[in-house]
């Protein structure tokens, strides 16, 4: 339905009450509802909710392989096409998504392509702390107004106050050590949003228009998905301020020294234990 992704497990982190199952970030069930969706609007077009046909091909990732690609073909709807391929790569927590919107009618259409995440308001298990408390909740980066967080509270109370348009940046929905974010080039104007959908359930997302396709015609829109850990490293590799969905609240100012010493020592050391053990010994000499 839609080639929209329902569920995803990250095989190298466990669960949060299963140590002996892999982590599940996405997922589509009666307890915990996670998924990321796009589709097409503007006239009767094909949405997350259309029905669409796997293309023929491989469904994993060989032993020798670097990438494996999904193929899903909507019917037409509306004289409109689309067709979704997901790519993936090994070792990676991008997941390429390639929009093909092809004109199959008689008249010219202009579709908008929507890209969103959908998910309950609701905290992962696990992360309630007397200590510590952390953020859940959708984000939107911006290079004019930079990293907006939204509290599910304030999407209750119709207080969302984001940087609504822009031609950069990402919408990313965030939870404890992991996210998923939409990410698409600069330089394609995109309409960011946060919404309630129902009770305790949201979206937040991105629309670009694609412009008019005549009959026959078609155009094609690269995005990326990224759902995974809040590996700094990794996060600053894979768009510009990706990295502050890793948050650190009210400690921000100092608990980023802290870890980006900690890095550095545990690039010397290799062994985070012994890192810890060092900044503290470092910790005590300073003061």
């Amino acid at each position: 339905e839609g080639g929209s992704l329902i569920h995803g497990e990250l095989l190298k982190y466990t669960g949060a009450q299963d140590k002996s199952a892999p982590f599940v970030l996405l997922e589509d069930t009666p307890k915990h509802i996670y998924v990321a969706q796009t589709g097409l609007f503007g006239g009767d077009f094909p949405t997350h909710n259309t029905p669409m046909r796997v293309v023929p091909g491989a469904r994993e990732l060989g032993e020798s392989d670097n990438e494996v690609q999904l193929r899903f073909e909507s019917p037409e709807v509306g004289g409109v096409k689309l067709i979704k391929t997901w790519t993936l790569k090994r070792g990676s927590y991008d997941v390429g998504v390639r929009h093909e919107v092809v004109n199959t009618g008689t008249s010219s259409v202009s579709p908008q392509l929507y890209l969103q995440l959908v998910r309950d308001g609701s905290k992962p298990d696990g992360t309630d702390n007397t200590f510590y408390s952390t953020f859940t909740g959708p984000a939107v980066y911006t290079e004019a107004k930079k990293y907006q967080k939204v509290e599910f509270k304030d999407v209750d109370d119709n207080k969302v106050d984001i940087e609504k348009s822009s031609p950069n940046g990402y919408v990313a929905m965030v939870q404890h050590y992991f996210a998923s974010a939409w990410l698409l080039n600069d330089g394609i104007e995109r309409e960011n949003f946060v919404r309630k959908v129902d009770a305790n359930f949201y979206t937040a997302g991105a629309i670009t228009t694609l412009g008019q396709i005549e009959p026959g015609q078609s155009k094609t829109l690269n995005a990326r998905f990224f759902a995974g850990p809040q590996q700094e490293k990794m996060l600053e590799t894979l768009s510009p301020g990706l990295v502050l969905v890793k948050d650190y609240g009210m400690f921000t100012i100092l608990a980023k020294p802290l870890y980006w010493l900690l890095d550095k020592i545990h690039s010397l050391l290799g062994n985070w234990g012994w890192s810890i053990v060092a900044l503290v010994v470092l910790l005590k000499a300073a003061f």
